[in-house]
């Protein structure tokens, strides 16, 4: 008997093909282009921010995410195992966020989003880091302008992940998931600051530097991340760190291991190949559709 071993060690759910890192790339862009575009305009202040502006972008957001999706469906890039393993990672993604709640930056959702990007590959961590902040905003009735600058936000945690280097194992591997959760959770923080702050100029709750419009990107910039340490920092953001790392270095090992292991059983990047009939495989057969991880039995 014979054995065909020839198992990747990370299956990309989502292969990245030069179509979808294209449209990943424009949707990075444009996303960014989202959130720092008061540094290059000069907007007007207004009671709710991007209160006008955010259905607009929300209608902008999901179409670079559904394009991802539909540019592999068409390609065969993203069969229905890994729709199901999207559909179950965003429902528990989704049923941990509550568990959080926010509380002093206790946020429960990222470090399984961190995960899962980190087996699953970059293009599978840029949807379900969408899908996951949708879904949770569904289920706790977070639905509003701030929505689809978290679902951005949270797709390039997950694109991050996946792009972390492929040959560090063990050990290392959990201490630079840990690292890079923390980062994360900073980089989360600085940019959700800055979707709103620019709108602040004038509020009376206005805590900390203020934004000048028609200054200096440098001098804004200074301002910003003043207020960013003053008001988040040590708070909110400290504490999104704090629970990525101890979860991440707890529960990270059982984690991995389980998504790996259901990686290989749905074997996302088996080729398909066809076997010609045999004459005893009878009239109706034509042929026979096997993968490369399939056991081969020897005549």
């Amino acid at each position: 008997m014979t054995t065909v071993t020839d198992t990747p060690k990370r299956s990309n759910a989502i292969r990245i093909t030069p179509r979808t890192a294209i449209v990943l790339t424009i949707a990075s862009i444009a996303g960014l282009a989202m959130f720092l575009w008061p540094l290059f305009a000069s907007p007007s202040p207004e009671s709710a921010a991007h209160s006008g502006d955010a259905p607009l972008i929300f209608a902008v957001t999901l179409p670079f995410v559904v394009a991802v999706v539909l540019a592999e469906l068409t390609s065969g890039g993203l069969d229905s195992k890994a729709l199901a393993m999207l559909g179950v990672l965003s429902a528990i993604n989704a049923a941990l966020r509550p568990l959080g709640a926010g509380t002093a930056g206790i946020e429960t959702v990222f470090f399984m989003l961190v995960l899962a990007g980190r087996v699953f590959g970059p293009g599978f961590g840029f949807v379900l880091g969408c899908t996951s902040l949708f879904a949770s905003a569904l289920l706790t009735a977070g639905v509003g302008p701030w929505l689809p600058f978290q679902m951005l936000a949270s797709a390039w945690v997950g694109l991050g992940a996946g792009l972390l280097p492929r040959r560090v194992r063990g050990r290392r591997e959990i201490v630079m998931l840990a690292c890079y959760g923390v980062f994360a959770a900073y980089a989360f923080g600085f940019l959700m600051n800055m979707w709103f702050w620019p709108f602040l100029a004038d509020s009376e709750s206005m805590v900390g530097p203020a934004f000048v419009p028609g200054d200096g990107i440098l001098d804004n910039l200074h301002r910003f991340f003043v207020f960013t340490i003053l008001t988040s920092t040590f708070g909110w953001d400290t504490g999104r760190a704090i629970t990525n790392c101890v979860a991440i270095a707890l529960v990270g090992p059982a984690v991995l291991a389980a998504l790996r292991r259901a990686s290989r059983k749905a074997a996302f990047e088996a080729p398909i190949v066809f076997e010609p009939a045999r004459a005893d495989d009878g009239p109706t057969q034509v042929g026979t559709a096997t993968t490369a991880k399939q056991t081969k039995l020897a005549p």
